[in-house]
């Protein structure tokens, strides 16, 4: 599993991403955040403190995605 180096908030709740394979991309939260786990995403201070997690990215209110979805949903 790869981890995740660099996560930086952009606009219109997307993520600029890179791993430690050196795999890098723009993941894309919108479609995730009908969940009620992720309703806190849309506010966009609150969306601006995501953090590279381990294997994933993470926001303070434990909200989080793996690094195998985010390449997933990167490649798609």
């Amino acid at each position: 599993m790869d981890r995740i180096t660099k996560a930086s908030p952009l606009d219109n709740y997307r993520i600029d991403i890179a791993t430690s394979s050196n795999i890098q991309g723009i993941f894309d939260v919108k479609p995730y955040l009908h969940g009620s786990a992720f309703k806190e995403l849309k506010d966009p201070e609150y969306f601006k403190k995501v953090q590279p997690a381990r294997y994933g990215i993470r926001w303070p209110n434990e909200q989080d995605f793996s690094s195998d979805t985010i390449i997933h949903d990167m490649r798609s």
